[in-house]
């Protein structure tokens, strides 16, 4: 498919006011229920007893949701087509006590969250966004969308050596945005938070707090054949994921149990309640099998049919950095999204799930690519291997070619995104 071919931008679309309403897990998780509720999915609550009905369901818990699509006639027994993904992206991170500066300077004490790109993340205006947890337990997402906070980089008159010796930074001592002037005010932020949501500050006794460019997702080149936005990795696999799952749930005759599985903490090792590494994922796709009379047995044979595809973005040729590349594997944008292997395991991809994914691709008229790494350069890794030791699952990693991966701004092929959400759908169609 040609780069410069005509393409309907609707899917597109949809994608940058995603990227733009989700800046944080939690945002993105809601935006994915709101979603599916309206394709007809309800929400069902961990603590209480669920039923066998058919029909679309989903979990929520902090910044991950599980959804599924029961079908007529499925059994106990029914394997499983799941799609993976993570909410999370690399950013900076509001500490417990937030108060600070110094010299005059009002700042905001972060920790950085991932393997962010730090130079991408200065001089640029930045919101906060997050939820605030209430006295009575209750969680309220804020988000204030505006300029709030800026890390400022240090004049070029004062680091004359920036430019041939690189840019240096400390993570501890050049990373604190400032948010105006004066002395420190303790409490400041969270009034500030919690006024704009409408709250007392005297009742938020917790938060989640992290910083977002607040500069909104774009069309980029001349033929507007490119993507620039926030939280690409990998809120364009989440986005894709939910639309692939409301799309098949308007089948009556799916062969298989399609789910949407997205997590939360990928890119700091998935180890939590709410990340892949955790009990989440398998103790609802256990609950499912019961709650339709199934057993142990049941939950085995169902386990032992599915399929998961881990998307999560993966990089594209870099124009000036080629020699970083494996050179016999070059994906593209516009490309269609592509199949991740490492024999190390990095990535969870064998010639069985090549062969799944190509099936599904082929159904959809989809085109595909291949992405290795590099044997000179480390891989990176997915939830892919996380889920297929956890769960016993045979798992294919897969994703879309982006650049200026962790940076607070990246890049796709504007028809990628939705190449990758069809293919999602002939896979979970089955």
């Amino acid at each position: 498919m040609s780069a410069h071919a005509s393409f309907d931008r609707g899917h597109t679309d949809d994608l940058m006011s995603f990227l733009a309403g989700a800046p944080s897990p939690y945002h993105a998780v809601a935006s994915a229920a709101e979603r599916l509720e309206k394709a007809g999915f309800r929400q069902v609550e961990e603590t209480a007893a669920w039923d066998g009905e058919t029909g679309g369901k989903y979990v929520l818990r902090g910044g991950a949701i599980i959804a599924w699509y029961v079908p007529g006639g499925a059994r106990p027994s029914t394997p499983y087509r799941i799609v993976g993904a993570h909410t999370d992206s690399p950013n900076l991170r509001v500490k417990p006590i937030p108060d600070t500066g110094a010299h005059g300077w009002r700042q905001i004490a972060v920790e950085i969250y991932g393997g962010a790109l730090l130079n991408t993340w200065l001089d640029r205006d930045l919101g906060v966004s997050g939820r605030l947890t209430l006295r009575d337990g209750t969680h309220r997402l804020v988000a204030v969308d505006r300029p709030l906070l800026r890390v400022p980089q240090l004049a070029v008159h004062l680091d004359r050596s920036v430019n041939t010796e690189g840019l240096k930074l400390d993570k501890q001592r050049h990373m604190t945005p400032v948010w105006g002037l004066g002395g420190v005010e303790e409490g400041a932020l969270i009034r500030f938070v919690a006024e704009g949501a409408g709250v007392p500050a005297a009742e938020v006794t917790g938060w989640d707090l992290m910083v977002h460019s607040v500069e909104p997702p774009a069309y980029l080149g001349r033929d507007r054949e490119l993507v620039a936005g926030p939280r690409m990795d990998n809120l364009l696999s989440v986005h894709a994921g939910t639309a692939a799952l409301a799309a098949v749930s308007a089948r009556p005759d799916l062969p298989y149990i399609p789910v949407l599985a997205a997590f939360d903490h990928e890119e700091n090792g998935s180890q939590s309640d709410t990340g892949a590494e955790g009990p989440l994922l398998g103790n609802v796709l256990e609950r499912s099998v019961f709650a339709r009379g199934g057993t142990y047995e049941d939950k085995a044979r169902a386990l032992a049919g599915t399929v998961c595809l881990s998307s999560d973005t993966g990089h594209a040729v870099h124009p000036n950095y080629a020699e970083r590349h494996e050179p016999g594997h070059h994906p593209v944008p516009n490309g269609g999204p592509i199949l991740k292997v490492n024999v190390n395991q990095r990535y969870a991809t064998d010639g069985g799930g090549r062969a799944v994914f190509a099936a599904a691709c082929e159904r959809a008229g989809v085109p595909w690519q291949t992405f290795v790494s590099h044997n000179a350069m480390p891989c990176g890794t997915t939830i892919g291997p996380i889920t297929a030791a956890r769960h016993g699952i045979a798992t294919v990693d897969i994703g879309v070619a982006i650049l200026s991966m962790h940076s607070a701004r990246e890049l796709c092929g504007a028809q990628d995104p939705q190449l990758l959400a069809r293919a999602m759908t002939s896979f979970l169609e089955g």
